[in-house]
């Protein structure tokens, strides 16, 4: 009996990460504008903006559609797949997938002007679980860091 109750436990363990890697992502679900979500309940999140923000919307001193290019080759060239929006638009989501599980992070970012430059602001957070080990907010700074001269 044991024996069965531990096989039936690893077949449910063996669904739940292939359903992690399976599940369908809906863009639009998950491209949403920063400036306006609610923060989530969980902590598996960050949130960059103005306001109520995890840290303040960074101002950067190029032109949006230069910043837009320059996040988009960024995020994909570390292995993100661009699954909305357009970089003409300056508004484009991200998935990215955890390493060992595969676990699906969004990130969002809405780029506009502000001033002689561009502000960008963010939203990066985790579809599965409620902590992501500051996975998210990782990612997110380490992007924004890379556009920096």
């Amino acid at each position: 009996m044991l024996k069965l109750i531990l096989i039936l436990l690893g077949a449910v363990a063996l669904a739940g990460a292939v359903w992690v890697r399976i599940a369908p992502s809906d863009p639009a679900r998950w491209h949403l504008d920063p400036r306006r979500e609610a923060r989530p309940a969980t902590p598996n999140f960050h949130l960059l903006r103005m306001g109520d923000g995890d840290a303040p919307a960074p101002i950067f001193d190029l032109p949006p559609q230069q910043l837009a290019e320059a996040f988009d080759k960024i995020a994909t060239d570390s292995g993100a797949t661009r699954i909305a929006g357009r970089v003409a638009d300056g508004h484009m989501t991200y998935l990215t997938r955890s390493r060992l599980m595969g676990f699906p992070d969004y990130t969002t970012v809405l780029i506009e002007p502000a001033g002689a430059g561009s502000m960008l602001t963010g939203f990066a957070r985790a579809r599965f679980g409620h902590s992501d080990m500051g996975a998210n907010r990782e990612r997110l700074e380490r992007w924004i860091a890379a556009l920096a001269p």
